[in-house]
């Protein structure tokens, strides 16, 4: 079997962007490029990798397993090609940092333009991904600095540790307005909006239910917090949200109370042991520590493991 990168590249990006015509315009290369590409890794591997309905292609079971292997190879020369035009460019270096979604969608873009406010020729490579997948880029040496959340996986990291309180949220006109804290006895069969089973806010507020003796009633489950204020927007229920997902959300339609017991989540700061960060890491990372702590229950910042 003699696979060729641009065939990887192909199917990388189709799985990406969900479409021949994504993949194409991703490449700059042509639809029946794109699709002769698939056909001969297809052909090569001897396994079928899509399946076709009404011009749609679906993903196997194998393509899946696919993909996470392909993934780190495509990204890896993704930022070969890069750090080759920074060098003809003359750009001294590229921060390359990775986060969970979360931190997507307002605290990392605020962080990144703060710094590059004094850096105007900056080049910046930012990517949200779940965890482990990030544990394992920053690993390969595909980004410098990843937020990840605990637990770490790998003895090859170095983890900065934060602990965050989390918030009750809630419809915006509820009855459970009138409560300046609220906990799991006034909370008992409400609907609550909640991420999945493995995730440390769901078993924190099933253990806080349990020790209480009270009935925790899950409606609604998905695997982003942004899609937990979604629902509560929408009058769906009650979720336990992270700080940095409220921090930033600049709608109305919901309310927040202290939630006791605490909840916590647990985030790290994460680099690789035995490879020097670049000048533009640490000096990104001067910046990142206290504004993660800002947010942060620790005393004094985050707790290195």
């Amino acid at each position: 079997m003699s696979l060729r990168f641009r065939q990887l590249q192909a199917f990388h990006a189709i799985m990406e962007t969900g479409t021949v015509t994504g993949a194409a315009s991703v490449l700059g290369i042509s639809q029946p490029g794109i699709s002769n590409l698939l056909a001969q890794l297809e052909r090569e591997a001897r396994l079928p990798l899509f399946e076709r309905n009404k011009g749609r292609l679906l993903p196997t079971p194998e393509a899946d397993l696919l993909y996470r292997e392909v993934d780190t190879v495509v990204r890896g020369l993704d930022h070969v090609a890069q750090a080759v035009t920074d060098l003809q460019n003359k750009h001294p270096g590229q921060l390359q940092v990775a986060a969970p979604h979360m931190l997507s969608f307002g605290f990392m873009p605020r962080e990144i333009a703060r710094f590059a406010a004094s850096r105007p020729n900056l080049s910046v490579s930012f990517q949200s991904q779940y965890s482990s997948k990030i544990q394992e880029w920053v690993i390969s040496g595909l980004f410098e600095v990843g937020i990840v959340e605990v637990p770490i996986l790998h003895d090859t990291l170095n983890a900065q540790v934060f602990r965050f309180e989390t918030m009750a949220t809630f419809p915006e006109g509820s009855h459970l307005a009138q409560y300046d804290v609220l906990t799991p006895e006034l909370l008992e069969n409400e609907p609550f909006i909640v991420m999945g089973p493995e995730h440390q806010t769901y078993r924190g507020t099933r253990d806080v239910f349990q020790a209480a003796h009270r009935t925790w009633r899950t409606q609604i489950h998905t695997h982003l917090s942004e899609n937990l204020l979604s629902f509560v927007k929408q009058g769906m229920g009650v979720a336990v949200i992270d700080p940095f997902t409220v921090a930033f959300d600049t709608e109305r339609g919901y309310q927040t109370r202290p939630f006791r017991p605490a909840v916590t989540l647990e985030l790290a700061i994460i680099t690789a042991k035995g490879r020097p960060l670049s000048t533009i890491a640490r000096e990104f990372l001067d910046q990142l520590v206290p504004a993660m702590a800002s947010f942060s229950t620790n005393a004094h910042g985050g707790d290195s493991v």
